[in-house]
């Protein structure tokens, strides 16, 4: 039988009180913060590490796979939580919609990341980019450069792969076409680009690659990261393979940049541990880590001049399309719209 509303808030309330018990772990509320993330807790395991070991302050991690808002909104003020760590900017803007952050006045922060990768107010803050890339057929010529718009062209049609339209990746590159062209050009550049298509949009950036060495297409999207997780050998020998059959790319759109998502963080609105967790913020972009925290995801560090992965490195200098990520959420909603109105994944 379904629980009524009552229940369930009572049952989320009964959670935060035993999350905050095991969190606290004796440690007085001086000596700790509390992690909420949506990353496995791994990947950010050396950061929260050598934060513990310079400051003293333990780093209590709680994996939420889904529903992270929705949780930390039905805990209200009980919730041990004081820092919501996630992927993607639109789930950075979910949580700041819930209500469930708090702005956060740090000049460190506002020094080391550049305006378009931070909210305006201070409620979140980007800690890493992943750059959405153009793979290419070793045979081909590898050109100077490339643009998204490029995708369209009628001279790839039948030659390029990419994951379903409604991803959230895609979603996010679309959002950034309609805030550069308008909603009427983006259009236009969707049922280009669907025309172009190999095959149906579907399957993972990993299979773009996959499908360029099975000859199923010359071209494919796909997220930087992913080139990195292939070419390591850490997604497993068939995949090196994949990584090691392409070229890479770094589109930029005419006469801007690359368009990134992010990883990132928001300081929660009851945070019980606040300066503790903007002592967190702060520590994830000081240079150090910013180089240890890029490399163990695969990804870009939003600090300028971080030490970057070999692996990444070698795809060439990221431009970051300048346009702001707070921009390019807002524009989800009508970019999802257009994927369906194209049927973009038929």
């Amino acid at each position: 039988m379904p629980r009524s509303l009552g229940q369930r808030v009572s049952r989320s309330l009964l959670l935060a009180a035993c999350a905050a018990t095991l969190l606290a772990g004796g440690a007085s509320a001086q000596q700790v913060v509390n992690v909420y993330t949506t990353r496995e807790p791994a990947l950010a395991a050396p950061l929260f590490e050598a934060f513990t070991k310079a400051t003293g302050i333990a780093v209590n991690s709680v994996f939420v796979k889904d529903g992270l808002a929705e949780r930390v909104k039905a805990e209200g003020a009980a919730s041990p939580a004081d820092l919501l760590m996630t992927v993607d900017v639109g789930n950075l803007l979910d949580v700041v919609d819930a209500g469930v952050t708090q702005p956060v006045d740090s000049p460190v922060l506002s020094a080391a990341i550049p305006a378009n990768l931070r909210d305006p107010a201070g409620n979140w803050f980007a800690l890493s980019m992943r750059a959405r890339l153009v793979y290419e057929a070793k045979d081909l010529p590898k050109p100077a450069s490339f643009t998204y718009e490029e995708l369209a062209d009628p001279k790839w049609k039948g030659k390029v792969c990419i994951r379903s339209g409604q991803h959230p990746y895609n979603i996010g590159l679309t959002a950034a076409y309609i805030v550069h062209y308008g909603e009427a050009k983006t259009e236009a550049w969707l049922r280009g680009l669907k025309s172009n298509l190999a095959r149906k949009a579907t399957g993972g950036d990993r299979e773009g690659a996959r499908d360029i060495l099975g000859g199923i297409c010359d071209v494919a999207v796909g997220n930087s990261y992913y080139v990195g997780l292939m070419r390591s050998g850490a997604g497993g020998p068939e995949q090196k393979k994949w990584g090691e059959a392409i070229n890479v790319v770094l589109p930029t759109f005419e006469g801007g940049g690359t368009h990134v998502n992010v990883s990132g963080a928001a300081v929660a609105r009851n945070a019980p541990n606040k300066a503790n967790a903007v002592k967190l913020l702060e520590f994830a972009v000081s240079p150090q880590m910013q180089a240890v925290y890029a490399k163990q995801n695969m990804e870009y560090p939003v600090l300028a001049g971080a030490e970057i992965d070999p692996i990444i490195a070698e795809l060439g200098p990221l431009k970051v399309d300048p346009v702001s990520l707070v921009d390019i959420a807002k524009a989800r909603k009508k970019a999802s719209e257009l994927m369906d109105k194209v049927g973009f994944d038929n």
